[in-house]
């Protein structure tokens, strides 16, 4: 499996579309997790995906 380089200043600045609060990086999920919302959104080949529709809730 080919695994794309994520630019972690790129993610750095991003914030939670639901809370506009901060992200933190989990690089072994390949996701931008937002404590405060209980989502997880995925980063798929590089890109984060900032859509509600796609996140995970967290448990």
């Amino acid at each position: 499996m080919n695994e794309t380089k994520t630019d972690r200043h790129m993610l750095d600045g991003l914030i939670c579309p639901v809370t506009q609060g901060t992200l933190s990086y989990d690089a072994e999920k390949q996701e931008l997790v937002s404590k405060t919302a209980n989502l997880a959104f995925p980063i798929r080949e590089g890109v984060p995906i900032m859509l509600i529709d796609e996140a995970r809730k967290l448990s």
